[in-house]
C-alpha cells in the first residue's frame, strides 16, 4: 500500500495508549543516560530496566542491554554486564561497544581466553581504537602469566625428576645423559629456567662440569647458556673449560662467557631470576673477575689454541666501547694495564719454536685485531704513549736476550702490531737493530727463522718510504728467496713480499717499482698458487695477499677476471678467516670501487709546468673495462663469496674488512639489470648488517647500495618479512650535508617507495627523525632531488602525524605545494599537485586555505595538456565540492565550470577517470542546487511567458 502524498504516520490514527507507551519508553531511556553521566549507576540500571520493559523492538532492548551493561561494569557486578552485553549482540554482532563490554566483564571473571577473543575482534574492527589495543595488551600479558604459572606447577616434577638421576650414582650412564639433555631443554623455557634456581641447579651444573664425559659437560654448558641468557649469572671455572682440546666443549663454554658477557654489561637494568640477585651485588667486579681470567689464559701452556682465540674474541667484543661517543673507557685501560703483556705473549709465540704456546693459523690475527682495537679505544696522547712504552718494553726484552729466540719473538710481535696498531708497530720497527736482524734473518739457513724474518719485511712495506728502503736493501734477498728455496713456505711467502713492493705505487700507473710486464709474472705465479689444491691453506692464503696488492695494476685485473678457475679458488678461499681483508681488497682493486680524486685540470697543468709528479690513471681503469669486469665477476659467484664473508663470526672481519665488502657491493648494483641477481643471490639482507656495523665510509656504501636496490626492486621482496623496516635507518642516514647529492636523491627515492607500502613504515620514517630532513631537501636547488624529496613527502602525508604538520599555524607548508604546483619543472608539478589532492581527501581544515592561495593555479592543473596534472586537478577539486556547499559555490562561479564542462565530455586525449571525476563534480554541484541539469533548464525554459 502506497502512502499518501502530504499525509504524516502520525496522521493516521493511533490508539492513546501506544502513544503513552512509547513517550514513557523515550522519557525512562533518557533519565538513564542523564544518570549515568552525572555518575549515579544504580539509578540508570534501574531506570534502564524499567525501559526494557516497556520497549518495542528487538533493536531498542539491544541498546539498552548494552547500556546496562557498562552500568554494572561501573558497579563491579560483572556476571550482569557479560549477561546484557551478550544480549545485545545476539540482536547485532557488529555492536563494537557491547563486545568491548562483554570482553571487560570476562577479564574481571577470569575468563581470559573469551576476553581476548573478544577485545581481539574489535581491534580488527578498529584498529586505531586505545581502548582497544590496550585490552588487548593486558589481556595478552595475563594470558601469559597465567600459562606460565600453570608451566610452573606441571615443570617441577619434571625437574625433580632429572635432578634425581643426576644425582643417583647407580643409574644407568645412558639414562644420566638422557637426563642431562632434558635439562637442557628445560632451561630453555621460561618455567624450567624458574625451577632449576629454585632447586638449587647451579650447584648441580657446577658438578656437572667436572664429568669427565663429554656429552654430561656439554650438556651442563648448554643448560648454563639457557639460564643466562638475558640475566645475570655467576659460574666457576668457564675458562679452564673452554681451554680444553675438545672443541665442541670449548665452543659451547665460549658461548656461555659471551651470553654471561652480555648479561653483565647490558642487562643490568632487566629482571634478575630467582636467587642470582643476591648471588651477584655487583657486575662490574664481577665483569673484571672474569676478564683477568681470560687474561689468565693468554699465556697459559694448558690452553688450546681454540679455546685461547674463543679467549681473544671475547676480548674484542667485549672490551672497546661499542660507540665513541661514549666517554667511558675505563675497561680497556684496565685490560690494557692488567693483560697488555700476556696479550703480546700470543703475539710473539712462534709456534714452529720449543715450548711455544698451542696457537691456530688464526691466533696472530686475533691478537692483531685485539690490539688494534684497545689502541683505537684510547682517548689522549698520554694513553697512547702508555700503549707504545709498554709495546716497546715488551719488544726490547726480548730482542736484548741472548740468543736467536728472543729476537724471533720480538720481530713476531711486531709483525701482529704491523698488522694490528701500525702506528706501534712503527715505532718498534724502528728500534736499533730491528731492521737489520729481520734482513739478516731472512739469509738464515733455517726456515722457521726465513719465516719469520720475510713475513716482518712484507708488513713492514705499509708505507712508501718503508717501501723504497726495502727495495732499495731486500728486493735481491726477496727475489733469492724466491728462486732458491726449496720451501714452499719460503717461496710464497717471498713471492708476497715481492709483489708489496711492485705494488708500492698504488693506483698510479705512473710511479712502478718494477720493470714493464713484472707484475703480470708475480700475479701469475701467484695465480698459480691460489689454484693449487695440493698446497697447505697457509700457503695458498699468502697468494691471495700477493695479488691485494698486485691487482692495483690495471693488467692484472684484467688477467684475474679472465681466469676464472682463480677467482673460484679465492672465493673458496675466503671461508678462511685470516684471508677476509685480503679477498676484499682485491675484489675493491677488480671494481675500481676505492675513492679516486679526480684532480681540478687546472691543478695538473701547472703541476706540470712546475714539474710536479701528476697521478696518472691506467688506460684499462676506463669505466667501459670496469663496466666488464663487473659482469665477470658476477658470473663467477662475487655475490654468494661476499655474503658468505659477511656471515663471518670473527676478528678478522674488522670494520676495513666490512668497507672493502660495502664497497664492492656498491659496484656491483651500479647497474639496475644486476640488481635482481644480487638480490636473489642474498646480497639485500647482507648489506643490511654492513649498513649499521662499518667504518663512517663502509656505513655510507652500504646504506646507498640498499637505497639502489629499494629503488629499481620490489623491496617486500627484497627485503621480506621484518627485514624491510631495517632498511629504513641506513637509508635516513644517507640524508645528510655529508653525503654527496647523488646519495641524497637516491636515499629520498628509495623512501619514498617504503612510504608508500604501509603505514607502519611510514611511522617508523617518522620515528627516525627523517620528515625534517626531507622537508629541507624540498627547497634543495637541483630540480631532481627537489621533486623527489616532494615524492617522498606525497607519500608520507597519507600519516595523520604529517597531516598536522601541514594544519599547524604560522607555518608555510601548504603555500610551498601550492607554489610547486604552478612550477615549470613536470615532475616537481605531478608531486606537488599529488600531494595536495591527498592532503584535500584526508583533512577539510585546509580546503579554504587551498582556496585562497592556489585557485588559479588549481586552474591550471585543469587546463593542463598533461594528463597525470589534470588527474590530479579534478581530484583537488572533487575533494573541495565534496566538503561543503560554500566552496562549491565558489569553484562554479568560476571559470571552473566551464572547464569541468569540458572536461566531463571526454575525448581523445581525456583519459576517462578525468571525464569521470569531473562529471562527479558536475553532479555534486546539481546536487547542492548551485547549477541546474539540461532537463530543468529546458523545464525552465518552458514556463517563461
Amino acid at each position: 500500500m502506497k502512502p499518501i502524498r502530504g499525509l504524516s504516520v502520525w496522521s493516521l490514527h493511533v490508539p492513546p495508549v501506544l502513544v503513552w507507551v512509547f513517550s514513557r519508553y523515550s522519557a525512562l531511556k533518557e533519565e538513564g543516560n542523564v544518570l549515568f553521566k552525572v555518575g549515579d549507576m544504580q539509578g540508570a540500571a534501574c531506570c534502564y530496566t524499567k525501559a526494557l520493559k516497556l520497549s518495542g523492538s528487538q533493536a531498542e532492548s539491544a541498546v539498552l542491554h548494552r547500556n546496562r551493561a557498562a552500568c554494572y561494569l561501573r558497579l563491579e557486578e560483572y556476571s550482569k554486564a557479560e549477561s546484557d552485553a551478550s544480549k545485545a549482540l545476539e540482536t547485532d554482532p557488529g555492536d563494537m561497544k557491547a563486545r568491548f563490554r562483554r570482553a571487560q566483564a570476562f577479564q574481571k571473571l577470569g575468563r581470559l581466553d573469551q576476553a581476548f577473543l573478544d577485545v581481539q575482534r574489535c581491534a580488527q574492527l578498529e584498529p586505531k581504537n586505545k581502548a582497544f589495543q590496550d585490552l588487548l595488551r593486558q589481556l595478552g600479558a595475563q594470558i601469559q602469566h597465567k600459562v606460565m604459572l600453570s608451566q610452573l606447577n606441571s615443570t617441577d616434577a619434571r625437574v625433580q625428576q632429572m635432578f634425581s638421576l643426576l644425582l643417583d650414582a647407580s643409574a644407568k650412564e645412558s639414562d644420566r645423559q638422557k637426563a642431562a639433555q632434558n635439562l637442557v631443554v628445560l632451561s630453555r623455557e621460561e618455567a624450567g629456567a624458574e625451577q632449576i634456581f629454585r632447586n638449587d641447579g647451579v650447584k648441580l651444573i657446577q658438578k656437572l662440569l667436572q664429568s669427565k664425559q663429554e656429552e654430561i659437560v656439554l650438556s651442563a654448558l648448554r643448560t648454563l647458556v639457557g639460564l643466562c641468557t638475558g640475566h645475570q649469572s655467576r659460574v666457576s671455572q668457564l675458562c679452564a673449560v673452554m681451554g680444553s682440546d675438545v672443541s665442541t666443549v670449548s665452543l659451547a663454554a665460549c658461548h656461555l662467557l659471551q651470553v654471561m658477557f652480555e648479561a653483565l654489561t647490558e642487562g643490568m637494568r632487566r629482571e634478575i631470576r630467582g636467587k642470582e640477585e643476591a648471588i651477584l651485588p655487583e657486575p662490574s667486579k664481577e665483569l673484571r673477575s672474569m676478564l683477568r681470567h681470560l687474561l689468565g689464559m693468554m699465556p697459559a701452556s694448558n690452553v688450546s689454541g681454540p679455546g685461547r682465540d674463543s679467549a681473544i674474541n671475547l676480548l674484542v667484543k667485549q672490551v672497546p666501547r661499542k660507540s665513541l661517543k661514549n666517554p667511558d673507557n675505563s675497561l680497556t685501560l684496565w685490560v690494557i694495564d692488567q693483560g697488555l703483556k700476556k696479550i703480546l705473549e700470543v703475539a710473539g709465540t712462534v709456534p714452529e719454536l720449543s715450548e711455544g704456546l698451542r696457537l691456530t693459523d688464526n691466533s696472530h690475527m686475533s691478537c692483531s685485531v685485539l690490539l688494534s682495537k684497545l689502541y683505537d679505544d684510547l682517548k689522549s696522547d698520554k694513553e697512547r704513549e702508555n700503549f707504545n712504552k709498554l709495546c716497546e718494553e715488551y719488544v726490547q726484552q726480548h730482542f736484548s736476550r741472548p740468543g736467536l729466540d728472543g729476537k724471533l719473538r720480538a720481530i713476531q710481535t711486531v709483525s701482529v702490531l704491523l698488522q694490528g696498531p701500525s702506528d706501534v708497530g712503527n715505532r718498534t720497527l724502528e728500534m736499533s737493530g730491528m731492521m737489520d736482524a729481520v734482513i739478516s734473518l731472512c739469509a738464515s739457513e733455517d726456515v722457521t727463522h726465513q719465516q719469520v724474518a720475510v713475513e716482518a719485511l712484507i708488513h713492514a712495506a705499509g708505507k712508501a718510504k718503508r717501501a723504497s728502503f726495502i727495495t732499495a736493501n731486500g728486493v735481491t734477498l726477496l727475489k733469492d728467496l724466491y728462486k732458491k728455496s726449496e720451501n714452499d713456505r719460503i717461496r710464497v711467502r717471498a713471492l708476497v713480499g715481492l709483489c708489496k713492493l711492485g705494488s708500492a705505487g698504488g693506483t698510479d700507473f705512473s710511479m712502478k717499482q718494477f720493470a714493464e710486464g713484472s707484475t703480470l709474472k708475480l700475479a701469475k705465479q701467484c695465480r698459480k698458487w691460489l689454484c693449487n689444491e695440493s698446497l697447505p691453506p697457509t700457503s695458498r692464503r699468502w697468494s691471495v695477499e700477493g695479488l691485494a696488492y698486485l691487482t692495483f695494476d690495471a693488467d692484472v685485473k684484467e688477467d684475474l677476471v679472465e681466469d676464472k678457475n682463480a677467482l673460484q679458488a679465492m672465493f673458496e678461499l675466503s671461508e678462511d678467516k685470516t684471508v677476509l681483508f685480503a679477498v676484499g681488497s682485491t675484489l675493491v682493486n677488480c671494481t675500481n670501487s676505492y675513492e679516486v680524486e679526480k684532480p681540478d685540470p687546472q691543478l695538473v697543468e701547472l703541476a706540470k709546468y712546475a714539474k710536479q709528479h701528476v697521478p696518472e690513471e691506467h688506460p684499462k681503469d676506463a669505466p667501459s673495462y670496469v663496466e666488464k669486469r663487473l659482469a665477470k665477476l658476477l658470473e663467477a659467484g662475487v655475490v654468494s663469496a661476499l655474503v658468505c664473508m659477511v656471515k663471518q663470526e670473527s676478528p678478522a672481519l674488522t670494520e676495513a674488512c666490512r668497507e672493502c665488502i660495502a664497497r664492492v657491493f656498491l659496484a656491483v648494483v651500479e647497474r639496475q639489470e644486476d640488481r635482481g641477481t644480487v638480490v636473489a643471490q642474498g646480497g639485500g639482507k647482507a648489506l643490511i648488517p654492513l649498513a649499521s656495523d662499518n667504518t663512517d665510509v663502509g656505513k655510507i656504501k652500504a646504506a646507498q647500495a640498499l637505497a639502489k636496490i629499494t629503488i629499481t626492486s620490489n623491496p617486500e621482496i627484497a627485503f621480506p618479512g621484518e627485514r624491510i623496516y631495517e632498511v629504513v635507518r641506513p637509508l635516513v642516514s644517507l640524508l645528510s650535508l655529508d653525503c654527496t647529492l647523488l646519495q641524497n636523491f637516491e636515499a629520498l627515492m628509495a623512501l619514498t617507495n617504503l612510504a608508500g607500502i604501509n603505514d607502519r613504515l611510514r611511522q617508523k620514517i617518522i620515528k627516525e627523525k627523517a620528515v625534517p630532513k626531507i622537508e629541507g631537501y624540498m627547497f634543495e636547488e637541483h630540480d631532481l632531488v627537489r621533486a623527489s624529496a616532494t615524492e617522498c613527502m606525497c607519500n608520507l602525508v597519507l600519516s595523520p602525524e604529517v597531516q598536522k604538520l601541514f594544519l599547524a599555524t604560522g607555518n608555510d607548508r601548504l603555500k610551498l605545494l601550492v607554489l610547486y604546483s604552478g612550477e615549470e619543472d613536470e615532475r616537481l608539478r605531478k608531486a606537488a599537485a599529488g600531494t595536495l589532492a591527498m592532503l584535500t581527501a584526508e583533512q577539510p581544515q585546509l580546503y579554504l586555505q587551498i582556496l585562497r592561495q592556489c585557485f588559479k593555479i588549481v586552474q591550471a592543473l585543469l587546463l593542463s595538456e598533461i594528463p597525470d596534472l589534470r588527474h590530479r586537478g579534478v581530484v583537488i577539486v572533487q575533494n573541495m565540492m565534496q566538503a561543503e556547499k560554500s566552496l562549491a559555490e565558489s569553484l562554479m562561479e568560476s571559470e571552473a565550470l566551464e572547464i569541468l564542462s569540458v572536461l566531463a565530455k571526454g575525448g581523445e586525449d581525456m583519459p576517462d577517470p578525468v571525464s569521470k571525476i569531473a562529471q562527479n563534480c558536475l553532479d555534486k554541484a546539481m546536487e547542492y542546487g548551485i547549477i541546474m541539469s539540461r532537463e530543468g533548464k529546458e523545464k525552465c525554459k518552458g514556463t517563461e511567458p
